[in-house]
C-alpha cells in the first residue's frame, strides 16, 4: 500500500510508517504549500491512501465530489506523537484492505470507515 501524507501529518507518524515498511510520500518533502485539491489529485494519480489531519478533505471528497483513492483523517489531538504513530500504524495494519476507496476517520477510541461512492473515485 502506498501512502501519501499531507504536510499536516506529524513527522513521527511518517517515520514510524516507513519503519513498518510502508511506502510514504510526504508532501512536506515533495512540494510544500500545494492546494488540498492538488494533494488529493496526486494521491489518486499514485493510487495512494491520503493521510491527513485536515478536515477540509472531507469537504473536497463529499461536497465537491473530487476524485479520491481513499483518505484517512487522523483525529488524535492531545495524544503524544509517539502514541499517535502507534495508533496510526495499528489502524493501517488492521484495516489495510478496507481503507482504499474509503473515507476513514481515526480517533484514539475508534475508526469509522465509509466506502466512497464509486462515482467519486
Amino acid at each position: 500500500m502506498i501512502l501519501l501524507a499531507d504536510e499536516s501529518v506529524d513527522r513521527p507518524i511518517i517515520e514510524r510508517l516507513r519503519l513498518d515498511g510502508y511506502t510514504v510520500i510526504y508532501i512536506s518533502e515533495l512540494k510544500r504549500g500545494i492546494p488540498d485539491s492538488e494533494v488529493l489529485l496526486l494521491a489518486k494519480e499514485k493510487n495512494a491512501l491520503l493521510l491527513t489531519i485536515d478536515k477540509d478533505f472531507g469537504e473536497l471528497v463529499f461536497r465537491r465530489k473530487l476524485i479520491s483513492s481513499g483518505v484517512l483523517l487522523i483525529r488524535l489531538e492531545g495524544v503524544p506523537n509517539k502514541k499517535k504513530a502507534e495508533i496510526v500504524s495499528s489502524a493501517l495494519d488492521a484495516h489495510r484492505t478496507e481503507m482504499p476507496g474509503s473515507f476513514s476517520v481515526l480517533t484514539s477510541r475508534s475508526i469509522r470507515i465509509r466506502k466512497l461512492d464509486s462515482s467519486a473515485q
